[in-house]
């Protein structure tokens, strides 16, 4: 059976609707181009359909909480690549980490976790992970390598990401 790859990424443009008078992408516009983004690559990389599963199944997640560090503005017409992964599970939710940096890698935008919880639409209440989403869960989660907080977690990418200076 084929590994299967633990961060996912994709490239998109920001385009000029979505954008403040700035010319900087809104706020609440980064979640959208996120949720996309991992819609993409949920599908493309793992052929892995949510809508597809709401539609024949009448399971879905629903997103309990977000949290967004804003760090370096994305900008009008601008291409941006967003990771995401799975940081980690239970047999009720996940929660997904989605970095979006410039084009090039070297300057996250924004940082954001999001915890779903999967939901029975039939019964309108969340609802276990049935074995095989445990599974699937299992083959892509990447945990961070130490539990990290929200905030710990922005430190860490700052300090990993930072550039010492040459001895030239």
């Amino acid at each position: 059976m084929k590994e299967l790859d633990k961060i996912i990424e994709s490239k998109v443009k920001i385009r000029f609707p979505d954008c403040d008078p700035f010319n900087h992408l809104n706020n609440s516009k980064y979640i959208d181009y996120i949720i996309n983004a991992r819609e993409d690559q949920l599908l493309e990389s793992y052929d892995f359909d949510v809508h597809k599963i709401v539609r024949e199944q009448g399971l879905g997640w629903v997103v309990a909480q977000n949290q967004i560090a804003y760090l370096y503005p994305a900008t009008l017409m601008e291409t941006v690549v967003i990771q995401s992964q799975l940081i980690s599970f239970t047999d009720k939710s996940l929660v997904v980490e989605a970095i979006m940096w410039d084009e090039n890698k070297t300057n996250v935008k924004a940082v954001l976790w999001t915890k779903l919880v999967h939901y029975d639409l039939k019964i309108n209440r969340s609802t276990i992970h049935s074995e095989a989403l445990i599974a699937f869960f299992k083959q892509v989660e990447n945990p961070l390598p130490k539990a990290f907080s929200f905030e710990e977690r922005l430190e860490n990418l700052k300090l990993s990401l930072r550039i010492t200076p040459s001895k030239n």
